[in-house]
């Protein structure tokens, strides 16, 4: 019996989604092989925590588990294998819908009564492979430019031998003479109808006489594999790259999942982003603020950049620069604005000189108080 998702990742049944994923993610990197190598405790919780999140995260098995428990992955729609990647990475199960997850969990109960929901008998035992996912934290300025995430992990592919149909001579083995290619087959007990995994074929509604080699039936192998993931320019913190298709492959001849890169772009420490514009807080003397004047200013491409200050202009207002924040990854060209927003430091070492002109300035004498302005 599998255990309770909840008492895994240390939460309560109605937490939130934000909840649920900061305890995965603490878990995850607690229990991670690469931190306890060797150590196959470790090892096992880890599984437990990515088999709980997978069903935690998705509202579909969530509402599934919460009504039926365990019973509702019965038939295997809730992933079992552990996370095949190094950090960050998680794989969901793709493929189900909830009409399939009651299905399944009907039959956990044993029965399927009344034909079941939706009706009706698919023509082969195939699920898609599970998606994947990683994420990558970059720089403001790697978003500015765009740049290229590498990743390296290890996963089932397609088996290159048999194509995937897990027969020796790589054709699409024949449908199951005794389920009709539905991998089930029903009995009846009194008033209702029994259904399980058909016994000719294991369930997978295709009968293979001789298994490939190669995958020894299963129609994928697992593989090192190296993704180049390209992160256009512009993109904003929080997104989410797709790579359709390179998810685990499908079982028997079902489509691939996909892979997913979440994107976390850490603070900079001149720039402030606002959607496509940026913000540079910047130190002017006074006197150009008072007399007018220019300033040079460093854009994040690492431009030089000369701003006309005009006479009088305030402390905290925000001069706009067209043209020079973030690419907008929506629209190719198009640029968002770059904002000076104005500072200002008060020296604290002055000349004779200096004081006497600024209290000439003030209209004021020493020891008389009175604002600078």
């Amino acid at each position: 019996m599998s255990k309770n998702p909840y008492e895994v990742l240390g939460v309560a049944r109605d937490a939130s989604d934000s909840d649920i994923k900061k305890a995965y993610h603490k878990l995850v990197m607690k229990y991670h092989p690469d931190k306890n190598p060797g150590d196959k405790d470790a090892e096992e919780k880890f599984k437990e925590v990515n088999n709980a999140f997978d069903i935690l995260k998705d509202p579909q098995k969530r509402a599934a588990y919460d009504r039926f428990g365990d019973a509702a992955f019965a038939g295997g729609n809730a992933s079992g294998a552990g996370n095949p990647f190094g950090a960050g990475f998680n794989g969901f199960a793709g493929g189900a819908g909830m009409d399939d997850i009651l299905r399944e969990a009907m039959r956990g109960f044993g029965f399927d009564g009344f034909g079941g929901f939706g009706g009706g008998r698919g023509t082969a035992a195939q699920q898609r492979g599970r998606d994947l996912l990683d994420n990558v934290t970059i720089s403001l300025k790697d978003a500015y430019f765009g740049t290229t995430h590498t990743v390296k992990f290890s996963s089932n592919v397609t088996c290159d031998k048999c194509n995937g149909n897990g027969t020796d001579d790589g054709k699409p083995a024949p449908v199951c003479p005794r389920c009709g290619g539905s991998g089930m087959v029903q009995t009846r007990q009194g008033f209702f109808a029994v259904e399980h995994p058909c016994p000719e074929c294991n369930g997978l509604g295709r009968k293979i006489d001789k298994k490939c080699s190669k995958c020894d039936g299963t129609g994928a192998v697992h593989k090192q594999r190296t993704l180049d993931v390209k992160i256009p320019a512009g993109v904003e913190d929080g997104a989410r790259l797709r790579l359709a298709g390179q998810g685990e492959a499908g079982q028997n001849g079902a489509p691939a999942g996909d892979f997913y890169l979440d994107i976390t772009v850490k603070p900079d420490d001149k720039f402030v982003r606002d959607g496509n514009d940026l913000i540079l807080k910047t130190d002017i003397p006074f006197t150009i603020l008072a007399l007018g004047g220019e300033i040079e200013v460093q854009t994040i491409d690492d431009k030089e950049l000369t701003v006309k200050i005009a006479a009088g202009t305030q402390i905290g207002s925000r001069l706009r620069v067209k043209g020079h924040g973030m690419p907008n990854p929506h629209r190719s060209g198009s640029f968002g604005d770059l904002y000076i927003e104005v500072a200002m430091t008060v020296p604290t070492k002055l000349t004779e000189k200096q004081k006497k002109a600024l209290e000439e300035y003030a209209g004021a004498k020493p020891g008389k108080k009175s604002g600078w302005f």
